[in-house]
């Protein structure tokens, strides 16, 4: 089991910075692979990124490549997103993810994959 706490949301103009992190509980979360989520209202859930429990792989939406960077902490269970030169279509409530996968190269874009989610912290860019 895995226990997912998202922070760091919050309210900024468009093209400044936020960093959302998420606190994982579980003594095997470097087994996880994990993954950062958003929703936006009326829209559907659409993957930001994905990581590999050993950090060698990592995928990003085309629509933040180069301005989202993910990156994961086994020995302190936490995941982050740096998220610079945001935009109003950034907004959305973000959610981080896991799924177990035995192999430390295991990454997914697809949200089906992963079992265990946050509850979510929103974003606001302002124009």
């Amino acid at each position: 089991q895995v226990q997912l706490v998202e922070s760091g949301g919050g309210l900024v103009q468009a093209g400044g910075s936020l960093r959302v992190s998420c606190a994982a509980s579980g003594r095997t979360f470097s087994s996880y692979a994990m993954g950062w989520f958003r929703q936006a209202p009326g829209k559907e859930r659409e993957v930001v990124a994905g990581r590999s429990w050993g950090g060698s792989s990592t995928v990003y939406a085309d629509s933040v490549k180069g301005r989202f960077t993910m990156s994961r902490d086994n020995a302190q269970n936490t995941v982050t997103l740096p998220m610079n030169s945001l935009n109003p279509e950034d907004t959305a409530v973000y959610s981080c993810a896991a799924y177990s996968c035995p192999l430390s190269g295991c990454y997914s874009s697809r949200a089906e994959d992963y079992n265990y989610w946050g509850q979510g912290t929103q974003v606001t860019v302002s124009s």
